[in-house]
Order: C-alpha cells, then structure tokens, then sequence
C-alpha cells in the first residue's frame, strides 16, 4: 500500500523532471529582452497621437523617440528598408508615409509636386510606399553598367596558329534627380571608374554628360560628343526590376549618333535633348556625319550601388567571366 507522502513525492519529481526537459527545449534568448514585448511605433514630434509610454526595452529607452524618427528622416530609402528588418517597432515606424513621401518627391521631381500627388491617387491609392515600390523611377545611388565583349582576329604566326582576342568594355550610366546624366565608354573596371563619375571629372576622363527624361518605364536621353565634326548620341531605354521596387535593370532599345550643324553644336548642353526631339531614326543635320544605328553593344544595363562597386562581379576579368548573363 502506497503512503500519501509518497504519491506527493513522486508527482514533485515528474513535475521537476518535466521542467527540466522544458529548460532544454525552449531556447533562451536573452536579447530579446532589449526590444520589449509591447510594440509602439514612433510618432512624429509634436503630434497630437504622442502620449508618455515608457518602453521597456532597453534600446529605445536609451534612444529617444525624437531622435529615432529624426534619424529615420535622414535615411535613404534602400537604408530604410534595412532598418525595418531591427524590429517590429521600427518596421511599423518605418511604414510612415512621410518617410516615403519625401522619397518619392525627391524621386520624381522632375514631374512637379502636383503631378505627383495626382498619380499617387490615381494609381496607388494613395500610398506613398505603394508608389516607391511599383512606380518605374531611376536609382541614383549609384552606376548602371552594360558590359559587352566581341571577338577579335589576332596575328597567325608562321601560318600554324589562328589566335583570337575576347575584347571587353563597359558602358556606364549614371543619372541625377535634376534630369542630367553621366555616360563613359571605357574598358576599365567598375572600381575604377565609379571615381571619375561626377560633374568634376576632366576631360581626359571622357564623361559627357546629357540630358534625359523618364516616362512610364520609358528613358530618352541624349548627350553631346564635341569635337571638329559634333555628333549627338541618342539612347532610349526601357527601365525594369528583378524584384519589386528594384528597378536595377534598363534594356538598350536604339543607340544611334548623328551629326548636328554648327547652330545647334553651338547652343548650352542642357538644350540638346529639345535639339533632337521629333527626330527620325536615320536623321541627320550635318552632311558630313550620317546617322549609325548601332546593332551590336546593346547588352542591358545592370544597376551597381556605390557600396558594391568593389565586391561587384563586374570587376573580374575576362577569363574568369567571358559571358555575363544579366538577368
């Protein structure tokens, strides 16, 4: 016959023995305690929804809410995005429309802050996030690059050996808010070139700048080449993304040089977009530089930020990547 006693003792030692088996299934993750459990977004400062809740996780006590927001206001998108992967807090702070509305202003603020506002209604239900993410736009935050490669005959030496060279260049893009744009022709490198990309690079440095608008998914651009015999060259793209809000791919639909007169040659370099506006394909103003349409260096252009120019795949050399898919 069994005692009392020892029926309360052995349900103890199942009830410890059970927490013990507990301790080793739940994993202890004492870093969570820095973000709390109770999650308050930030509230912009001096607005009426603030109220005087202490947070008790560790990082926002240390961090003011005044301050987290205003840092937050200072970020890059891109950047913004990175931060809402801390926590839940900062991904619903994150998700403030005045964030993404100074963004997509900053963005397209060659259309006008009204036209804006009407296309953000229209198209986006009023979403300012919305509109970043689906809206075709043009990165500035760093180059887009088109590598293209041919073959070339080399020199047969005693009638035995038939050599061939794998030629590489690049074509670099890069554009402004303001609706300017930089372009380079060079076999160098990304991480070589990325430093000459400014409106301060030399003329030795061959970067030409131009003019260029954005339309839907649609890029018109158009750069002047100075010289004894001017010649204008017109690039129109087609702007797409590998992931939502990506936009890191453009595809080189025509690239075609003409010849301009002395008149147009003449006139400010902001203007020559409106110069070759309504022109054909095959048209030219000076006679003695003809309208080429270029057939072959057409491969699209991959987006590289500025904070990947020197791990980018780009740099490696031709017998390390003879063909570069894009994607």
């Amino acid at each position: 016959m069994t005692s009392d006693y020892a029926l309360k003792h052995a349900a103890e030692l199942e009830s410890a023995s059970r927490l013990r088996a507990a301790q080793f299934l739940v994993t202890q993750r004492p870093w969570l305690d820095l973000y709390g459990i109770n999650v308050r977004p930030v509230a912009p400062f001096g607005s009426l929804s603030r109220k005087s809740v202490v947070d008790t996780a560790l990082i926002h006590r240390s961090l003011p809410d005044e301050l987290l927001f205003e840092i937050f206001s200072k970020m890059a998108p891109y950047t913004l995005g990175r931060a809402a992967c801390v926590c839940r807090k900062w991904r619903y702070t994150i998700r403030n429309p005045v964030f993404w509305r100074n963004a997509c202003l900053r963005a397209w603020q060659l259309n006008g802050v009204a036209e804006n506002y009407k296309v953000l209604q229209l198209k986006y239900d009023g979403s300012w996030r919305k509109m970043w993410l689906l809206r075709p736009r043009l990165r500035t935050d760093g180059l887009y690059v088109s590598r293209n490669t041919y073959i070339r005959a080399g020199v047969a030496e005693w009638k035995i050996t038939n050599p061939v060279h794998i030629v590489c260049y690049f074509r670099y893009l890069r554009f402004y808010p303001s609706g300017r744009f930089l372009y380079k022709n060079s076999s160098q490198k990304v991480k070589d070139v990325v430093k000459f990309m400014n409106f301060r690079a030399a003329k030795t440095d061959c970067v030409f700048s131009g003019q260029y608008t954005l339309s839907e998914d649609k890029v018109e651009a158009a750069l002047l080449y100075p010289g004894l015999r001017p010649t204008v060259l017109r690039i129109r793209l087609r702007l797409r993304s590998t992931t939502a809000g990506a936009n890191n791919r453009m595809d080189l639909i025509s690239l075609v040089t003409s010849g301009v007169n002395d008149a147009e040659a003449s006139g400010p370099d902001e203007d020559i977009l409106g110069v070759v506006e309504g022109w054909q394909e095959n048209e030219t103003h000076n006679p003695d530089v003809p309208a080429v349409s270029h057939k072959r260096g057409l491969t699209p252009f991959v987006f590289v930020p500025f904070d990947e120019v020197e791990t980018s795949v780009l740099n490696l050399p031709v017998d390390k990547m003879d063909y570069f898919v894009t994607g």
